[in-house]
């Protein structure tokens, strides 16, 4: 008897921050990557969410073209369905309230925490955008340091990116 199949990917290429992986589970998204290959990419979804998955860019067609739309600076919000249920408490409550960030704004690891009610725990927050599996869409470019400066950046080429994001969205950084 077949597996049953609950991930499923795509492809997005040429967009102005390289080629990306999407996800979608029929819940909605579960990850956004670039840099790796279809092989690695699918070992990393399987690692991270015990799922099977299996190749089917239809499904992904609405992800990518609202992805693509917001590289291409034609799109501010986001309105596909995420499936929040891949992530943990704390880390749904973290990117829950990064979600809430405006187009165009910013908010730091300790505004973030004492949104969440844990002003505390800014550490934890920065870690948990660390691990957002979701970066644009879950737009955690937007969470900077207290200071005003960026810190941490996962997707394509890192803090390089993160700045070029802010700066598409005319966010004021320091």
């Amino acid at each position: 008897m077949k597996q049953k199949v609950s991930l499923y990917i795509g492809e997005l290429n040429g967009t102005p921050i390289g080629d990306l992986w999407l996800a979608v589970s029929d819940l909605g998204l579960v990850a956004v990557e670039c840099g790796l290959t279809q092989a690695e990419f699918e070992a990393y979804l399987s690692s991270r969410f015990k799922r099977p998955v299996e190749y089917a860019p239809r499904r992904l067609r609405q992800p990518a073209k609202q992805v693509q739309e917001y590289l291409s600076g034609l799109r501010r919000a986001f309105t596909l369905a995420i499936d929040w249920t891949v992530l943990r408490p704390f880390q749904q409550s973290v990117l829950h309230a990064t979600y809430a960030i405006p187009y165009g704004e910013t908010r730091t690891y300790k505004e973030i925490a004492e949104h969440i009610g844990r002003p505390r725990a800014a550490r934890a927050v920065g870690r948990a955008e660390a691990t957002n599996p979701m970066p644009l869409v879950l737009p955690c470019h937007r969470v900077i340091g207290r200071d005003g400066k960026l810190h941490g950046y996962g997707l394509a080429e890192g803090l390089k990116t993160k700045a070029w994001l802010l700066k598409m969205e005319g966010a004021m950084i320091a």
